[in-house]
């Protein structure tokens, strides 16, 4: 047990370069020009606010070190860092590092981001692309990174003295992809996978989404602090005089449910079958 005036820091397998110095074993001695007897009451009120702290590999001063940090108020993002970060680590293994992995966690700014984070980099030496769109809070940008996912190559570039060429344009997924789903995709989250399927663009693995895909606009505020908000937008099928997916969502081409017990040990189900349906179409794949 840590001594008084001292924490043992337990960190994720998933550093950055932030924290590639800290090791499992690092002590906490002080937080600011006080010494610490309490984390949880050292650091109340502190969130976004510079705190001092003091590390050291032995419950002691001397060797230690003092780092600069800003504390946060919520640990979410943290553990969606984790889970995604794992969930690469998971992919790059089991397929000897030929399949790339990304999640979307929405269609706004921030699921814009995250897209354009991993993607590319995702690209780097692969051959396949699982995109895992399981959560996706909805928004409007599907189309745009539909649009990325359906890029096919044109012309290829070559080089004097190299005898290989370079597909154009350029960030493109040249070999098999698959999409995950679940119930909790909805909104725009429902027009990706939806749109993925229209344009034949790889299997759909998973449950099928929410079906939310009428949009609102112009939220009424009431005097009680409560909002009414109308129906405003909604969407047809392309090839069909019908409306899509309101209140049925779309339906995966391999139907698999996620376990809860088995998904609290770190089994996902989901993410392991989306890895053995891309291996076999990689396996069929001819450049």
């Amino acid at each position: 047990m840590a001594k008084v005036g001292e924490l043992f820091i337990a960190l994720s397998a998933n550093t950055t370069a932030l924290t590639k110095d800290l090791k499992g074993a690092t002590r906490l001695t002080k937080k600011s020009a006080k010494d610490m007897t309490d984390i949880y009451a050292a650091l109340f009120n502190m969130a976004g606010k510079t705190v001092e702290l003091t590390l050291n590999g032995n419950p002691s001063e001397s060797g230690s070190r003092k780092v600069l940090v800003k504390p946060i108020a919520n640990e979410s993002a943290l553990y969606y860092y984790n889970w995604v970060q794992n969930n690469i680590r998971i992919v790059e293994e089991a397929t000897d590092g030929q399949i790339g992995y990304l999640h979307i966690p929405d269609m706004g700014r921030g699921g814009l981001n995250e897209f354009a984070k991993y993607f590319y980099p995702q690209l780097m030496n692969k051959k396949g692309l699982i995109i895992d769109d399981r959560g996706n809070g909805g928004g409007n940008v599907s189309p745009m990174i539909i649009e990325r996912l359906r890029r096919e190559i044109g012309i290829a570039g070559y080089q004097r003295g190299i005898d290989y060429g370079t597909p154009k344009p350029y960030g493109m997924v040249m070999g098999p992809k698959v999409m995950l789903i679940n119930q909790e995709a909805g909104s725009d989250g429902d027009l990706f996978p939806y749109q993925f399927k229209h344009y034949k663009l790889g299997t759909v693995i998973g449950t099928r989404t929410w079906g939310g895909v009428v949009g609102i606009r112009g939220s009424l505020p009431f005097i009680d602090g409560g909002v009414l908000t109308k129906p405003e937008f909604a969407n047809t099928s392309a090839t069909e005089s019908r409306w899509v997916m309101e209140g049925h969502g779309v339906d995966p081409d391999i139907y698999i449910e996620n376990d809860p017990a088995r998904e609290y040990d770190g089994i996902d189900d989901q993410l392991n079958k989306a890895i053995e349906v891309i291996m076999g179409q990689l396996d069929q794949y001819a450049p």
